[in-house]
């Protein structure tokens, strides 16, 4: 039983429990595509109903990684068949936990709203907006959001964070940016910013069928 609910894998050469991070963030992109499908869908007036699907989802599979053990649960397990030939990158298990219950927490609220209570408000759309932040980056920079408020919470420095980012050290060459990069990504801003002030009328024409125009 000890084996069946546990929190984080034993792993040779790690003095802690650890969860594989390629897999956890495969689960998170999973888990971000359907989000912002079921919250695009209900702020189109499309209706609640998908979203309503995916909070009770979402819950189960929270519950399952926090009380039972991360390995049964349904998204990870996705994403480790996806991640299945990429090396392992082991990261602690306690400030992921920390995370997943502050998942968890939003996911109940959002049960109670949406599902039961059957509503919406600027509460729930925050919420919404929250896990979306969460998921994001949790999936695309591999920054948990969550486990930087377990150093806070806990006043002390989290184990195996992945790329290292808990540990002091310094920047290679390859990961520092000039000034000159920063002016590029400024520049490519005001270039997006000009181009709405600019097309935004001609974008706005309604887009026509091709075969129709090629008739």
């Amino acid at each position: 039983m000890s084996k069946l609910i546990q929190f984080g894998e034993n792993v040779e050469g790690y003095s802690i429990p650890v969860l594989n991070e390629r897999e956890i963030r495969a689960a998170a992109g999973i888990l971000f595509l359907f989000a912002f499908i079921s919250i695009m869908l209900a702020g189109s007036g499309a209706g609640f109903t998908m979203l309503k699907y995916f909070i009770i989802s979402f819950l189960l599979d929270f519950i399952i990684r926090v009380f039972v053990n991360p390995k049964f649960s349904p998204s990870l397990i996705i994403g480790r068949l996806i991640v299945s030939r990429q090396v392992p990158e082991y990261v602690g298990a306690a400030q992921k936990k920390f995370a997943w219950v502050i998942g968890l927490a939003l996911a109940i609220i959002m049960l109670v709203l949406i599902v039961i209570l059957n509503t919406f408000s600027v509460i729930t759309g925050l919420i919404c907006f929250i896990c979306l932040i969460f998921l994001f980056f949790e999936s695309a920079f591999g920054i948990c959001l969550g486990c930087l408020f377990y150093g806070w919470y806990y006043g002390k420095k989290a184990q195996y964070c992945p790329g290292e980012v808990c540990d002091v050290k310094n920047k290679d060459d390859i990961q520092k940016t000039s000034g000159i990069q920063l002016l590029i990504v400024l520049g490519f801003i005001a270039y997006i910013v000009l181009a709405i002030y600019l097309l935004n009328d001609i974008f706005s024409i309604p887009a026509r069928d091709l075969w129709e125009i090629l008739k």
